[in-house]
């Protein structure tokens, strides 16, 4: 079911999630970095992401916490030096941008978990497939052989495994022999797939003309102030980002934040940013509870005799 922030303009989406993909590159600051990730984070529980960002979490700590962990090893730069390793000094500033990092890398990748919930493959082709048609139609194949993949080996291993087939069990050659098999089969697959997709394309006289679109996506109201607000503050927290705000010094020596008036306004603003998908789906979660109490009520007052009962009594 769309609703909430799925249910806004397709544009409306993508300068949102662009948005967030700017400031979480631009703004090093780990208040910034920690307000963005806390609102991302609030965006998928509202969505009803939560089983999944939780099945993914394992792997997303690994990835962003290895950097905290490569960081100092590799990187020596800094005065305040806390000990050594290997002859190697490990120094403050090295550890903090490395956590820097991780906050960094966790947000972006929260952010496409948002961003492939919401924007669906309908919407991309209606916002991109007039101006560059062949463009975003590439660009969805690509995406889409990434999961199509994993699914097709998946099957091909299971298949395979009735014929003894198997990288899992083994000496090392034959694992090594039976995954270029499984390889071989899913190469042959997919290759023999996209000659009959690129037969049924030209049969359909595809990029012979410009193609006529049917877009099902209108502004609204709310998408017009939506997508105001959102402009209106995004590009108020770049300005003041462009003049050096939100970003905190590390090398070649650490230095202390200090906040100032302008740290407090583009703060304001980012915020305000952040927090407007999260109000439209608490919006959305409000109204329909509100219309479940209405609608539903859980107590419903029989007539009988002299006195009344409820259900709850029955």
């Amino acid at each position: 079911m769309s609703n909430g922030f799925r249910s806004v303009h397709p544009s409306v989406a993508l300068l949102y999630y662009v948005g967030l993909l700017l400031f979480a590159t631009l703004l090093f600051h780990p208040l910034f970095l920690l307000t963005e990730l806390a609102a991302v984070l609030s965006l998928l529980l509202l969505q009803g992401q939560g089983r999944h960002l939780l099945r993914g979490l394992p792997f997303y700590l690994l990835m962003a916490g290895s950097v905290v962990l490569w960081n100092p090893l590799f990187s020596h730069r800094g005065s305040h030096i806390l000990f050594y390793a290997f002859d190697q000094p490990i120094t403050l500033e090295a550890i903090l941008y490395g956590l820097m990092m991780m906050l960094v890398l966790l947000t972006i990748m929260f952010v496409f978990i948002s961003y492939n919930f919401t924007m669906t493959t309908d919407k991309f082709m209606y916002l991109f497939g007039t101006v560059a048609p062949k463009s975003a139609l590439l660009i969805l194949m690509t995406i889409r052989f990434v999961p199509l993949f994993q699914r097709r080996l998946g099957q091909i291993t299971l298949i395979q495994s009735s014929r003894g087939i198997s990288v899992s069990s083994g000496k090392l050659r034959k694992r090594m022999s039976d995954g270029m098999t499984l390889l071989k089969v899913l190469l042959t697959w997919s290759l023999e797939e996209a000659l009959q997709t690129a037969d049924s394309m030209k049969a359909r006289g595809y990029g012979i003309r410009k193609r006529s679109t049917y877009g099902i996506f209108k502004l609204d109201r709310r998408d017009i102030i939506t997508l105001i607000c959102l402009a209106g503050s995004g590009m108020l927290t770049l300005i003041f980002s462009m003049q050096g705000y939100g970003m905190v010094e590390i090398y070649p020596r650490l230095k202390t934040p200090v906040y100032t008036g302008g740290d407090a306004v583009m703060y304001g603003s980012f915020c305000m940013f952040l927090l407007i998908p999260v109000g439209l789906e608490i919006k959305e979660k409000w109204l329909w509870r509100s219309f479940e109490r209405r609608d539903f009520p859980s107590v419903i007052p029989i007539k009988k005799g002299p006195h009344y009962m409820t259900s709850r009594s029955r």
